[in-house]
């Protein structure tokens, strides 16, 4: 079953900062002279409009999303925004930028997807991504064994979270023939995080949504203490009791 979790924008900006520093960085890595209309597609809460607008003065800056909870935060920053699935979102006009930070990953069908995506740019224009590469870490992986798990497999069979990504040089071949010029790379990031399970609550804010989604709320504090005590021995506090969240990023800029 494909991934359309439902979106709690309180839970997700929790770690706001640490999300918002992969956005910071691909956008830092744009080069287009004068973009006249930038989309951040997959937008969420809205963190990274600001930092498109400052990166870009001049151009119009819009957010796509398809959760109407997070639009209402992204709202309130002053951009306009367009509530859509972003799996079928297609522009009105031609885009310059086309932003997207940790959303394409939910999506499946990566070889047509990122093909349509170049179609929406105009001459010049430059296709920005950014998505995790966590699913085979222990945050990811334990979310599909415990599911799977006697005690679970009824209640969630049929449940994934996000689908994993393609591999770089699949994502090489599938764009180098349709662009000028190509980037990707990788970032590991190293989160400090603070808190009891705090990467649980990380999770809750984004791929542990759509098994919670699917279970009764009466059942959700168990799948989590679950997943909580699979978690504890991959990222154990250290002596300050801060955790350590190794989180690797898969980075894309593709030029026309």
């Amino acid at each position: 079953m494909s991934a359309n979790p439902s979106w709690n924008p309180e839970q997700y900006l929790r770690f706001a900062d640490e999300r918002l520093r992969p956005a910071i960085d691909l956008i830092a890595r744009i080069e287009h002279p004068g973009p006249g209309r930038v989309v951040d597609l997959g937008c969420g809460a809205g963190n990274a409009l600001p930092l498109l607008a400052a990166r870009f003065p001049g151009a119009e800056i819009r957010g796509v999303d398809g959760s109407a909870a997070m639009l209402a935060k992204a709202a309130a920053a002053g951009f306009p925004t367009e509530q859509a699935d972003i799996a079928t979102w297609s522009p009105a006009a031609a885009v310059d930028v086309l932003f997207t930070n940790a959303a394409l990953h939910w999506l499946p069908d990566h070889a047509a997807l990122f093909p349509r995506l170049l179609g929406a740019l105009a001459p010049g224009g430059t296709l920005a991504v950014q998505m995790p590469a966590m699913h085979a870490a222990p945050l990811r992986a334990l979310q599909d064994e415990l599911a799977a798990s006697p005690t679970w497999a009824d209640r969630l069979a049929g449940i994934r979270s996000a689908p994993p990504i393609l591999q770089a040089d699949d994502y090489y071949d599938l764009l180098r023939p349709r662009v000028a010029r190509l980037e990707l790379w990788f970032t590991e990031y190293v989160h400090l995080l603070q808190g009891p399970d705090p990467v649980v609550q990380w999770a809750m804010g984004t791929s542990l949504r759509p098994y919670l989604d699917a279970l009764p709320e009466a059942a959700r504090p168990s799948f989590i203490q679950a997943y909580a005590e699979k978690l504890r021995p991959h990222y154990p506090a250290q002596a300050d009791g801060t955790v350590l969240l190794p989180f690797r990023r898969l980075f894309i800029l593709a030029a026309k």
